[in-house]
């Protein structure tokens, strides 16, 4: 077996405060230390950090029986309980079983018309010549098509009911995440009593659509209708907890990591005059001033090109962790039950091995199809994520709606947006842009 590449600290916490500090940071310092795996102590916890695809994939895939998601992460089940994130073994696999077929491929389409609607009353909400914080327009928009798609629901006042109570609670999760002394959930701080009361607000939206789907007599052909009909083999309804559960998952990772998504892609192409003009072209050639429709999407390729992008260089899940649950190997190093493995599609996605010219904004480079783990921006293997295709259909509809529209320019008085990586790569305090009709 080969010997690990391992960076020593004599620090109780070992490297642990040089991540908290700045983890993309750290990320970038432990990138260039090794080839194919780095190791390091968290506190008590020994880490690897995967380098090398072929490692990668062996942990979310071929070997992914020996790995689960690392202990950390539970700690998103105060938020989420026991839903598709954060379950494990046989329960994960009956609820994939169950909410798969709604993100088919063949089902996606039938969102088409959905999405556009949604995404046209988002946009003509919009007024030109404005600074928008597009982070909370994103984040709107995600959470309508979600509600309207999975729940055939509009909630209104989005940002309001969601998006400032996520935000509380994300913050909050990572840092109880990356700590290594956690106070119970019961102890009277400011910080814990506001986590709680964010849960809270969160878990009632929740309740409230299935409250309402409820009282409604009539049966829909969605996702909602599906969990409050399920059946186990014994012939019994799924329990009230675990309804809440899979819903709050859906919800918050099913809107939350698009909104990234197009944040960031919309600030990309605000730096780059070049891409963007070259996707204006291509909206231009293809919708022109017409309303978008389904027949339009498999011809926006330089649009999904730029998504692709923009998933490359600001992945929304920039990292996640597994768990060893029994001795391993991995490729030419052993793992112990119990160590812990880092994946990080940031630190992947900008390796020069593999891309060339790693930080320019590129979205020609996906002309070729990208060497897999390497770029892996949704997950690899039985945990891959079960929303990517629609996400990526979202994505294209909004994008393309909105530079048909409007030209998106840099706001001169915002500066330059400070990433925020939390669960998920946020910029930090929202993205400032503007918006000039075309």
């Amino acid at each position: 077996m080969e010997k690990a590449k391992t960076m020593t600290s004599l620090h109780p916490l070992g490297l642990l405060n040089n991540f908290r500090d700045d983890p993309l940071m750290f990320l970038d310092e432990m990138r260039t230390s090794a080839e194919d795996l780095v190791s390091f102590r968290f506190a008590n916890r020994r880490v690897h950090l995967l380098l090398n695809p072929e490692l990668i994939k062996e942990v979310l895939v071929t070997k992914a029986a020996s790995f689960q998601k690392s202990k950390q992460f539970q700690e998103l089940h105060p938020l989420l309980g026991e839903g598709l994130l954060t379950s494990e073994g046989p329960k994960h696999r009956e609820q994939r079983k169950l909410i798969q077929p709604f993100f088919t491929h063949r089902h996606i389409e039938n969102y088409i018309n959905d999405m556009i609607d949604v995404t046209e009353k988002a946009i003509g909400n919009m007024s030109e010549h404005e600074t928008r914080n597009v982070s909370k327009d994103m984040m709107e928009v995600t959470l309508a098509i979600i509600s309207k798609t999975m729940f055939a629901m509009d909630i209104e006042e989005g940002h309001e009911k969601v998006g400032k109570p996520l935000e509380v609670a994300m913050e909050t999760a990572t840092k109880r995440i990356r700590s290594f002394i956690k106070l119970p959930l019961s102890f009277p701080s400011k910080e814990i009593k506001d986590y709680v009361h964010a849960i809270n607000q969160l878990k009632d939206v929740v309740e409230n659509v299935i409250t309402t789907r409820e009282s409604q007599k009539e049966r829909y052909p969605d996702l909602l209708d599906a969990l409050i009909h399920a059946k186990s083999d014994e012939g019994e309804g799924m329990p009230r907890e675990q309804l809440q559960d899979e819903l709050m998952t859906l919800t918050l990772a099913g809107h939350e990591t698009t909104a990234n998504l197009l944040t960031w892609c919309l600030y990309a192409l605000a730096k780059n005059e070049g891409a963007k003009r070259k996707l204006y072209r291509e909206i231009d050639r293809v919708l022109g001033t017409k309303r978008i429709t389904s027949d339009d999407l498999p011809r926006l390729t330089y649009t999904k090109q730029v998504l692709q992008e923009a998933l490359r260089l600001y992945p929304p899940a920039w990292m996640f962790g597994r768990i060893a649950i029994e001795d391993e190997s991995i490729g030419d190093y052993s793992v112990k039950k119990g160590e812990n493995i880092l994946v990080s599609p940031y630190v992947m996605h900008q390796k020069i091995e593999y891309f060339e010219e790693p930080l320019a904004f590129k979205p020609e480079r996906f002309l070729e199809k990208q060497p897999p783990y390497a770029y892996f921006p949704f997950g690899g293997g039985p945990r891959v994520c079960i929303g990517n295709h629609f996400a990526l259909q979202e994505a294209t509809i909004i994008l393309a709606m909105l530079v048909q529209k409007f030209d998106v320019c840099l706001d001169p008085g915002s500066g330059e947006p400070d990433f925020e990586p939390l669960i998920t790569l946020r910029p930090k305090n929202g993205l400032f842009l503007r918006m000039v009709e075309r």
